[in-house]
C-alpha cells in the first residue's frame, strides 16, 4: 500500500484564510486532505499572525490529515516519502543569532513600505514592491527600528516553517525571488543588487551583510533537508510522525500555483483568486522598462515571472456573503456553505455586463496599484442603477478582477507580452463557470480550469515534493508535469463573450474614475 510503504507524498500550504495539507498518491491523486481555518490581525497598524496561530493551525490541520488517512486506509501517515511546505509570498520574519521572532511577523498584506519600495526600485533599476521582504528591512531601517541591528536571519513564512522542521535555513527560488531579486543566469541573489543594498546602509554600521541574512537558495528538484526529531514532535503531537523525512526546498504560493496549473512553461499564465488575487504570465524575455505595478518573480525552476498582485480579492465579496447567510439564519433557514455560494455566483451571471451602475472596492487593505495606502471597503451606485441582487453580485465579483486588470494591461498592451493561455485556480474558480466567465471578459483571452483548481496550492506542494523523488536524471520541471501529471488534462475552457468583454470594459472606466472615492474615504473615514 502506497501509505504504508512510504510512497505517498505530502504537501502544505499556509493561505491567507486556511492552512491545508494534501497527500498524494504515486498517481498524483488525492489520498486525504486536512485543513485549519486562521485569519490574520490588524495589530498597532500591522497585518500579522502571531507564532502561536502558526503551529497551532498546523498541528491542528496535520491531525485532521492523520485522521482521515487513519479512518480511509486504516493506518496512520508513519513516514511520507517527503514532504513540502509553502505559504504565502513576502512579508518580514527576522530572527536574532538564538532564533528570537525580533518583531511580529509582517505579512504581504501591509502597505507601510513605501518609501523604501521607491529608494529601493530606483537604488536596483528593478521593481522593488512593497510586499517585498528586503522593502519591509529597508523600511525598517528607514523607521530606526531597534531591532534591525540584532537581525541575524530573515525569511518567509514558508522559510521559517521550514527551518524550524529541518534546522535548513533555505528556500525554494520562487518565493527567494519574492525577497530580493534573484540573476537568471546564476539562479541565486543578485550579487550588483546586494552590493548596491551593502551600500545604501554602509552608514548605520550593522554587524551584517544582505547576504549573510538571507536564506539559501535551492531550485526545484534539489533536496533541502530532513525532517529533525524535533520537527516531528512538533508537527505531529500524536508522536507518530518519523523523522528523516526527506523535503524539497520551500515554496511561495505563486510558484505552487504555477505548479498546480502546469504554468511552468514560456507564454503560459495562471490567475490564483482568493484573498488576494494575482496573475502570471511566464516570460520569454525581460520587460522593455521598469513598471512598480509588476513583480518580477520566478517560477519554481527559476524562469522569470511577471506577476501582477492584488492584495485585496475576495475577503469583501466573503463578508457580503455572510451577511445573507445571517439574514437567511434569521429567516429560519440553513444554507449550506457551497450552496450559498453556488446561488449567490450564479445571479452574478443573470446581471448585466456593466453591472448596472454599481461599483465596488473590497479594500480591507492598501492597494500599490491604484496608490491607496489603506484600505476602507465600498460599495457605491448611481442614482440610476438597476439595484438588484444579480447586479450586486456580478459587481463584487468583478471588482474581484480590476485591479489585476490594471496590472495586465500594462504586460499585455503596453509590454506586448505573449501569452498562450491563462489558467484559474482558487476559490473563486471552484463555483461552475462565474469566475471564468468574468476573468475572460477582463483579460480578453480563453481561460481554463482544471478539475483540480480547488485543491491549488498544497497539491502543488506536493507535486514538488514528488518531483523531487520522482524525476528521472535531467528531467526538467516542465518536462515531468507535462508527461505524469497534466498529460491529456485540458481543463473546462471558456472563451470571452463580446457582450460581456464590452460590458466589462465600461465597468473598468467607471472603476478607473472611482479610486479616487477610495482615497477620499482612507482620508476622511477613520
Amino acid at each position: 500500500m502506497v501509505i504504508e510503504n512510504g510512497k505517498a507524498i505530502l504537501g502544505i500550504e499556509l493561505g491567507s484564510t486556511r492552512i491545508k495539507a494534501v497527500l498524494i498518491d504515486e498517481m498524483n491523486h488525492v489520498l486525504a486532505s486536512g485543513s485549519h481555518t486562521w485569519e490574520n490581525r490588524l495589530e498597532n497598524g500591522i497585518w500579522t499572525y502571531a507564532l502561536d496561530d502558526i503551529w497551532t493551525g498546523l498541528r491542528n490541520c496535520y491531525a485532521k490529515l492523520n485522521a482521515e488517512v487513519c479512518e480511509k486506509y486504516g493506518v496512520p501517515l508513519r513516514r511520507p516519502g517527503a514532504i513540502g511546505f509553502s505559504a504565502m509570498m513576502h512579508g518580514y520574519m527576522a530572527f536574532d543569532k538564538a532564533g528570537r521572532l525580533l518583531t511580529p511577523f509582517r505579512t504581504w498584506r501591509n502597505s507601510t513600505t513605501g518609501p523604501a519600495a521607491e529608494a529601493l526600485t530606483k537604488a536596483f533599476r528593478y521593481p522593488i514592491p512593497q510586499r517585498w521582504s528586503v522593502a519591509h528591512l529597508y523600511q525598517a531601517i528607514l523607521n530606526k527600528e531597534a531591532h534591525v541591528k540584532d537581525v541575524a536571519f530573515f525569511t518567509t513564512l514558508a522559510g521559517y516553517v521550514h527551518w524550524q522542521l529541518t534546522g535548513k535555513k533555505t528556500l525554494g527560488i520562487g518565493d527567494a525571488s519574492g525577497m530580493f531579486p534573484i540573476n537568471l543566469e546564476t539562479r541565486n541573489y543578485d550579487e550588483d543588487m546586494l552590493a548596491a543594498f551593502d551600500s545604501l546602509t554602509a552608514d548605520y554600521d550593522y554587524e551584517w551583510k544582505l547576504k549573510e541574512i538571507l536564506p539559501q537558495v535551492c531550485i526545484a528538484g534539489e533536496s533541502a533537508g530532513v525532517l529533525t526529531e524535533q520537527g516531528a514532535k512538533l508537527l505531529d503531537e500524536s508522536g507518530i510522525l518519523e523523522p528523516g523525512i526527506p523535503f524539497c526546498p520551500p515554496e511561495g504560493d505563486a510558484g505552487t500555483g504555477m505548479t498546480a496549473t502546469n504554468s511552468i512553461a514560456k507564454r503560459t499564465g495562471n490567475v490564483s483568486a482568493g484573498t488576494s488575487v494575482f496573475g502570471m504570465v511566464v516570460l520569454e524575455k525581460e520587460l522593455k522598462k521598469v513598471h512598480p505595478e509588476i513583480d518580477l518573480v520566478t517560477t519554481p525552476d527559476g524562469k522569470l515571472v511577471a506577476m501582477v498582485h492584488a492584495n485585496n480579492g475576495t475577503s469583501d465579496l466573503d463578508a457580503w456573503a455572510g451577511l445573507f447567510r445571517e439574514f437567511a439564519e434569521a429567516l429560519g433557514a440553513e444554507v449550506e456553505q457551497n450552496q450559498l455560494f453556488e446561488i449567490l455566483y450564479g445571479k452574478a451571471l443573470k446581471g448585466e455586463a456593466d453591472c448596472g451602475g454599481m461599483l465596488s472596492y473590497g479594500y480591507l487593505s492598501g492597494e500599490s496599484i491604484t496608490q491607496t495606502e489603506e484600505g476602507r471597503p465600498m460599495f457605491v451606485r448611481l442614482p440610476w442603477g438597476r439595484f438588484n441582487l444579480a447586479n450586486f453580485m456580478r459587481t463584487h465579483l468583478s471588482a474581484a478582477f480590476a485591479v489585476l486588470r490594471l496590472g495586465m494591461d500594462i504586460l499585455l498592451k503596453e509590454e506586448q507580452v505573449a501569452l498562450d493561455r491563462v489558467l484559474g485556480h482558487g476559490g473563486l474558480f471552484k463555483t461552475n463557470e462565474v469566475g471564468s466567465k468574468l476573468l475572460a471578459a477582463a483579460l480578453h483571452t480563453p481561460v481554463s480550469v482544471m478539475e483540480n483548481a480547488g485543491e491549488g496550492g498544497p497539491w502543488g506542494m506536493a507535486l514538488l515534493a514528488a518531483y523531487m523523488c520522482r524525476r528521472k536524471p535531467g528531467e526538467s520541471l516542465e518536462r515531468y508535469l507535462e508527461k505524469n501529471v497534466f498529460s491529456g488534462e485540458q481543463g473546462r475552457c471558456v472563451k470571452p463573450d463580446a457582450k460581456d468583454v464590452e460590458g466589462f470594459e465600461l465597468f473598468m472606466e467607471r472603476y478607473k474614475k472611482g479610486i479616487a472615492m477610495e482615497r477620499m474615504a482612507v482620508e476622511n473615514f477613520v
